[in-house]
């Protein structure tokens, strides 16, 4: 496998990630983009602006390419990098999002694999690595966290699926048939306390 197609063929798979995730707040009310729904606070909205926040630094100071508009300080004690305010639409974040996509894009495209990159916040394994490793990484996070988005959209309306044309009409009664079956299961399998 050679290098530029290895480079291609890794490059689709965030780019088709990142979508997952702004899909995800489609026909949401402000209100469910932001709510914490974890004990951690987590909503669709943080995970973008986290995700567009970590990118922009791993496609950017990593390789001496900082990002070309100011960022939250990596992991400020307010979290200030992981939540939108209040005063942060959903269009400013959204679009924050895709400024940092077109410049790590350009990083993407315009280093070797091989290229040298230094993460600091990185002590184990190493923090000297290079763009494929980077690569990788920010690919296993866009992953999580579109895996994340897709958790906290079915728990609000039952919308799951990575793209629109996946999709289908919501079977409430077969849902349920179906999570009833789950529950029985969940029961056999607990043993009876004596």
């Amino acid at each position: 496998m050679t290098d530029d197609f290895a480079k291609h063929d890794l490059h689709q798979k965030p780019r088709r990630e990142r979508n997952t995730l702004l899909r995800k707040l489609d026909g949401l009310p402000e209100y469910d983009t932001r709510r914490p729904f974890t004990a951690t606070g987590t909503n669709p909205l943080d995970l973008a602006k986290h995700q567009a926040t970590a990118e922009a630094r791993y496609f950017g100071e990593v390789f001496d390419r900082p990002s070309p508009e100011p960022l939250p300080r990596w992991q400020e004690s307010d979290g200030s990098d992981l939540w939108a305010a209040h005063d942060e639409t959903r269009d400013q974040v959204i679009e924050f999002y895709r400024r940092t996509w077109e410049h790590s894009d350009a990083t993407i495209d315009e280093l070797p694999l091989d290229a040298p990159g230094h993460v600091p916040w990185w002590s184990e394994p190493c923090p000297n690595t290079n763009l494929f490793a980077v690569m990788v990484h920010v690919l296993s996070e866009s992953i999580r966290h579109a895996g994340h988005a897709d958790i906290l959209r079915e728990g609000l309306d039952g919308r799951t699926g990575l793209r629109a044309e996946h999709e289908q009409q919501i079977d409430e009664e077969a849902r349920a048939a179906y999570c009833a079956k789950i529950e029985q299961a969940a029961r056999s399998a607990t043993p009876v306390k004596p």
